[in-house]
């Protein structure tokens, strides 16, 4: 295992059990019978990965995941089990792996991003500046920055490998790549998974202003899998200093993003290092969005 030195986890090695892939932040492992995924503290902006962690963001990641999983039980999810000593190739891991790793399903992944927007925010305030149109679908006139748009949009994407850039595609295109029953399937369950968690979010004072989701089948089902309404994933916005017509303050890593964009840099690999004033505040502000959900603080 490589921490850095703030006492972030960049990368992990398990003897025995073979790693499938390494994203931008997890780390995939192959059980035989299931999969196990662990989460890193790897932060990744603008589709780079940073050379700074953040300290234990892998579990918030991991912890908000599986809040949300059992809240919206009634969607099928790839989870089995948290705990990691239930496996005894793991054992001598469990201390690193515990709280940031959850054993899964295999499943086959379908290759498309699943965003859903409530609010006019980030890419899609650009596209509607220039054209009236968000992913190519036209909107009213009267939208300001951070509106709350009349209905929640599906806008998907294709899924880019790390370095390159997820390209915005129409639900029409999506039918293309993975079918017509599939495609219908992941937009209604896209928009009913993010509108129940809009709602719940908001009697808990946050704003879920965008999330993307990702969905796997398995024996057959459309099934939610990876990571699912995180600060990863999402952008969340404290509900009491949110104001139409600015950009709001956020509990993600739009924090990390606002401070690249101040730096001279191109937005390709290698990404710049975080001071630590960066790191501190963006570690506090995924922590504070999982005790606003969960109601609890969380065990790290």
């Amino acid at each position: 295992m490589i921490y850095d030195k703030s006492g972030a986890l960049l990368e992990t090695a398990i003897s025995g059990v073979p790693m499938i892939n390494r994203g931008k932040v997890r780390d995939i492992y192959d059980l035989g019978d299931a999969l196990l995924f662990v989460a890193t503290d790897r932060l990744s902006a603008f589709d780079v990965v940073l050379p700074n962690g953040i300290p234990n963001k892998g579990k918030v990641l991991t912890g908000i995941s599986c809040f949300w999983f059992e809240l919206l039980k009634d969607v099928p999810n790839h989870l089995i089990t948290t705990d990691v000593a239930s496996r005894k190739e793991l054992a001598p891991y469990v201390k690193d792996l515990q709280g940031r790793a959850i054993i899964v399903k295999k499943a086959k992944v379908l290759p498309v991003e699943c965003i859903v927007r409530g609010y006019l925010v980030g890419s899609g305030w650009k596209d509607y500046q220039k054209t009236g149109m968000v992913s190519g679908i036209k909107l009213r006139d009267g939208y300001k920055q951070a509106s709350k748009l009349d209905e929640p949009l599906f806008t998907p994407s294709t899924k880019a490998e790390i370095g390159e850039h997820d390209e915005a595609i129409s639900y029409e295109q999506v039918c293309k790549i993975v079918g017509e029953d599939y495609g219908k399937q992941l937009k209604e369950l896209a928009l009913k998974i993010y509108t129940t968690a809009r709602d719940y979010a908001a009697e808990h004072g946050i704003i879920v202003a965008d999330t993307k989701f990702e969905f796997g089948v398995i024996d057959g089902k459309v099934t939610l899998v990876d990571e699912v309404l995180t600060p990863d994933s999402s952008r969340f916005w404290p509900a009491d200093t949110y104001c139409e017509g600015t950009s709001p303050a956020s509990l993600d890593k739009q924090f990390v993003r606002d401070y690249l964009e101040t730096l001279d840099w191109d937005k390709t690999a290698p990404g710049p290092e975080l001071p630590q004033g960066v790191i501190d505040r963006t570690a506090a502000k995924y922590l504070e969005a999982y005790e606003m959900l969960a109601g609890k603080k969380l065990e790290i």
